[in-house]
């Protein structure tokens, strides 16, 4: 039953919100009505389409800029938090199969191609500054410069990579800011304790424990900085996941169309954003969840912002 926990809440949203479409800001749009989404904030040049991949991943610094990955170049595409179309960059070929893209807190642009088994570095610019793995070959649970399919990344103040090896592998890899190996977390498939099955994203929390979403097992796993197991507990995750400063978890999933709020290993909120949210990005100055669709029928960047407080 404990798995199940999420159920409940779900099937609520999808009953007091019928009318959710990706053409229109949805004001009633969260379990307990906190957040206006919006699938049009996103103004594209003329002539500019998502491309035929589609949306994929997205980011944002909280300092204004936030960067959309999709699966055809040019791959990222930057903008203001206000939607306001900035640059874009990414030469064709760059990437066999895009999936995720991050900020790191140097400014460094990361993103991940699980297909080739690669990792990118590059500046804000677009120049790549550093590849990790090794194109086209697959490592296991144990290897220390090798991934398999990795899915998502995470970052340390320090500059520590935490790599979410998880379409091949179940695990995560920690890194030094050089790329260099200094432990695992999990790394043995299954649905026991500090098991993984498809960990398919990873953030931090505020004291520096590893927050994964541990996809096909339904749940999110944590684990203290030293690499031991904490605890998990039921919650659907195949896509993005993020850590706010006040420890809020976000996660969301392409399956029930939820970005999922998590407080004190509870569910706090769900929020419907549409289609296959796939990558995430969560603004810790504003509160604003960024996530992008996947569904080749109606590629987009949605925004779920925070309602603001009811005057008394």
């Amino acid at each position: 039953m404990k798995n199940r926990r999420w159920l409940l809440p779900l099937a609520l949203l999808a009953l007091a919100v019928p009318g959710f479409a990706q053409d229109k800001i949805v004001t009633s749009a969260s379990l307990f009505d906190r957040y206006d989404v919006n699938a049009t904030w996103v103004r594209l040049p003329a002539g500019q389409t998502w491309g035929e991949g589609g949306t994929v991943s997205v980011a944002t610094d909280g300092k204004g800029t936030v960067i959309a990955l999709v699966r055809s170049a040019p791959y990222f595409r930057v903008f203001t938090t206000a939607g306001k179309f900035v640059k874009a960059w990414g030469e064709p070929g760059q990437f066999d199969h895009a999936h995720s893209v991050h900020i790191a807190p140097d400014g460094a642009v990361w993103a991940t191609d699980p297909n080739i088994h690669l990792i990118y570095k590059f500046s804000p610019e677009g120049k790549l500054l550093m590849t990790l793995g090794k194109k086209g070959v697959a490592g296991d649970n144990l290897s220390h410069d090798t991934f398999n399919r990795p899915a998502g990344l995470a970052f340390a103040a320090n500059g520590d990579i935490f790599v979410a090896d998880g379409y091949g592998n179940s695990r995560i890899v920690q890194l030094d800011k050089n790329g260099a190996y200094i432990r695992m977390f999990g790394g043995k498939k299954g649905n026991g304790p500090g098991e993984l099955s498809l960990p398919h994203a990873v953030a931090l929390d505020p004291a520096g424990r590893v927050v994964v979403a541990d996809s096909a097992n339904k749940r999110i796993s944590i684990f203290n900085k030293d690499g031991s197991f904490a605890t998990s507990f039921a919650g659907p995750g195949r896509g993005g996941i993020a850590v706010t400063p006040d420890g809020t978890i976000y996660a969301s999933d392409i399956y029930s169309g939820v970005v999922t709020v998590f407080r004190n290993d509870r569910i706090a909120d769900v929020i419907r954003v549409g289609d296959r949210p796939h990558g995430m990005g969560v603004d810790p100055t504003t509160g604003d969840i960024y996530v992008a669709s996947t569904d080749p029928l109606a590629p987009n960047i949605t925004k779920a912002s925070p309602k603001p407080p009811a005057s008394k």
